[in-house]
């Protein structure tokens, strides 16, 4: 959930930006679990079609700072892990699910 400033930009107190934040941080969750897993594949798809942008450019010469590039592809990289990592737990979980149901 992204944070949401006041359009008037007038004096505020910490206390009052505290109280927002909190606010706008413990919101009930309405979504449910597969809108999260689908925004997050989302998110990692968004992530690896830059990458492969990064990477074109840098082979096309647009692009000239390969650190840029580097941190992309990592970029891209740890995300595409760490669904994996949660994909390998839900058939772990759905495994040992059906074990004590027969």
């Amino acid at each position: 959930m992204a944070l949401q400033f006041p359009t008037d930009f007038g004096p505020i107190s910490s206390q009052e930006m505290l109280r927002k934040i909190a606010e706008t941080t413990t919101q009930p969750k309405t979504d449910n679990y597969m809108d999260s897993i689908g925004r997050s594949f989302a998110k990692m798809n968004e992530q690896q079609q830059q990458s492969d942008i990064s990477i074109t450019e840098l082979l096309s010469g647009k692009q000239q700072d390969i650190n840029a590039v580097v941190a992309s592809v990592a970029k891209a990289d740890m995300s595409f892990k760490v669904l994996v990592g949660v994909r390998n737990k839900l058939v772990e979980a759905y495994k040992e699910t059906m074990k004590m149901q027969g």
